[in-house]
């Protein structure tokens, strides 16, 4: 049985703790920077925490917190300040549980628990985690950092962060207190930081604890609808109003829609059911790698075909297969049919390659960066579920002009969307909003374009640009976050205002979180040859693209004001200097 590798370290250093350089889960930042810092700290508990956050503070060095798999694809875990002299915190060893009361429902953990071990705890008490992500490798500080979240717009709706009914929060202080120059906070509901502090990048200190409101064990039945799309995105926002837990996922190269329907029943209910999700699962090394080199041959002799026949075929398996989720019936076969039914903690999310021994890499999660694994980019954005139809519509337009073009998409389960609920955080959702999670290949070389490149980056800046969509935090590449501050309004200038009260001298911000929020001066978008390709910028004129390989700035088909790289048949060398009119 396959039980995969576990992930390696995201933090890797040339002498002890000292002279190190810190990734992502991926291995690869959105711009391919090395972020290099001084040290890493592993607090154990709290009083180690306020130690190490006290020295730093004194010393005005930057800090960043790294999480055990550190699964935000944006430089989140980076510190600012100069080169190499930052100090990043591991909450590794911050994962345990602090306290549980069953009366109240509420648990409070360290915030290093990863959301299995968050889950499982709860389920050893008899409660649940109303919501949550799918994937379950991010810490609990991290998920709420980033305001990650599951499906629905009933009660609180989807967002983790929404059940944070209090935390600890451990930040730097100016002047010395206690002998220290750092504090514990600590806040509660009613306190208006608390609505800064549940949704916070990471810029306001570091979550040490974390309490969560959880509800007894329930069950839920799960049915997946298989249907053609004509029409569907009419039935999104009834669908959203009707399904508590419910998804949908489009294959808009072969006009196919997949409707959860996914509900509470009660905890009586028979069934065993288990989420196995086959991209969470462990792979052969060989047939990762054998993966990766079919789609860049595809993409190396231009054969969006070849992408649509794999596509059709790994879609036919999915189904076949029930998209992971198992009866555990004691039949023969994982999954017998439809209603799966199961517990809440073993519906709610999975990754099961990160469990198992170390085998060198003989098996591995599909995108390790040990091995020449899986490499792409993410763009989810969240848009009004009011203005989810005439996205879809504009979708379908491009995806008519040619089949093919996004049958890439489909290689990485299409486009899932999950619906999350307006949220009271500072940093949270906007309005009651349709999540569009879309991800796709990504070259090893930043200057090599994409198949349909165009494409995609029309509908990314027609969810971003046209309908004013909100990135997800822990995903997308640098234009995701293009307008941010304004996106967000009083929201945004009220979190600015919590950011400078809790750390005054910026020592847990950086470029790039300055950046999202528009602060001190610094840009997002970086201009430079091939810019656009990685979505470090959007292209004004043809040297953003590739111009040599074919590919200039042109104006989107659908959505107008959208600049895009598109291969133009006979372009000429030298026009790689023409500027695009915007």
């Amino acid at each position: 049985m396959i039980r995969g590798s576990p992930p390696g370290p995201t933090v890797k250093c040339n002498s002890g703790d000292f002279d190190c350089t810190v990734t992502n889960g991926y291995g690869i930042f959105p711009d391919r920077s090395t972020c290099k810092v001084a040290s890493v700290a592993r607090p154990s508990n709290e009083a180690d925490l306020l130690s190490i956050v006290s020295d730093a503070s004194q010393k005005k060095q930057h800090m960043k917190v790294v999480t055990v798999y550190s699964h935000s694809m944006p430089k989140l875990s980076c510190p600012g300040g100069p080169e190499g002299k930052g100090l990043v915190i591991s909450t590794i060893k911050l994962n345990k549980v602090v306290s549980v009361d069953p009366l109240k429902r509420q648990m409070t953990v360290e915030s290093g628990i990863t959301l299995r071990g968050l889950i499982d705890a709860a389920a050893a008490n008899g409660l649940a985690l109303p919501h949550s992500p799918y994937w379950q490798g991010m810490t609990l500080g991290g998920l709420i950092g980033t305001g990650s979240h599951g499906s629905s717009i009933f009660g609180k709706g989807a967002a983790v962060h929404e059940y944070v009914v209090g935390v600890r929060l451990v930040v730097p202080s100016p002047v010395a207190v206690n002998g220290k120059f750092a504090k514990v906070v600590t806040l509660v509901e009613g306190d208006e930081d608390l609505l800064a502090a549940k949704v916070s990048l990471g810029v306001l200190g570091v979550l040490s604890q974390v309490t969560m409101q959880l509800e007894p064990m329930f069950k839920r039945s799960i049915t997946n609808r298989f249907e053609r799309d004509e029409g569907f995105q009419n039935r999104i926002s009834a669908f959203a109003s009707l399904t508590e837990y419910g998804d949908i996922t489009w294959y808009p190269s072969q006009g196919k829609v997949v409707f959860r329907d996914d509900f509470k029943v009660p905890i009586t209910t028979k069934g065993k059911g288990l989420n196995d999700f086959t991209g969470f699962r462990p792979q052969a090394r060989l047939v990762i790698e054998g993966i990766r080199a079919s789609e860049e041959l595809l993409e190396a002799t231009n054969n969006a075909g070849g992408k649509c026949v794999l596509a059709k075929g790994q879609v036919e398996i999915l189904v076949q297969s029930g998209q992971g989720l198992k009866n555990r019936d004691g039949g023969l076969l994982d999954f017998t049919g439809y209603p799966v039914i199961g517990n809440q903690s073993d519906l709610q999310a999975s990754g099961s390659c990160l469990k198992g021994n170390n085998d060198l890499l003989l098996t591995a999660c599909s995108w390790d960066d040990r091995i020449r694994g899986l490499l792409f980019h993410q763009t989810t954005v969240s848009i009004p579920i009011s203005d989810a139809a005439s996205f879809i519509t504009d979708v379908k337009k491009l995806r008519d002009a040619d089949r093919d073009s996004l049958c890439g998409t489909e290689l990485y389960s299409g486009f899932l969307m999950r619906f999350v609920k307006a949220s009271t955080a500072y940093l949270g959702k906007t309005s009651d909003s349709v999540d569009i999670d879309i991800t796709y290949y990504r070259s090893n070389d930043p200057l090599e374009p994409r198949l349909d490149e165009d494409v995609l980056e029309e509908i990314e800046q027609m969810a971003l640009f046209k309908y004013k969509g909100m990135p997800h935090w822990g995903k997308n590449r640098n234009v995701g976050f293009v307008g941010m501050r304004e996106k967000l309004g009083v929201k945004g200038e009220s979190f600015v205002k919590a950011m400078e009260r809790f750390d005054p001298d910026g020592l847990f911000s950086s470029d790039w979180t300055d950046a999202v929020l528009g602060l001190r001066g610094k840009g997002l978008t970086v201009e430079k040859q091939g810019c656009a390709l990685e979505g470090l910028c959007v292209c004004s004129k043809d040297e953003h693209c590739a111009p040599k390989k074919g590919y200039v700035c042109r104006g989107g088909r659908v959505y107008g004001d959208a600049r895009v790289c598109r291969k133009v048949e006979g372009v000429i060398e030298g026009m790689s200097e023409r500027k695009v009119e915007l």
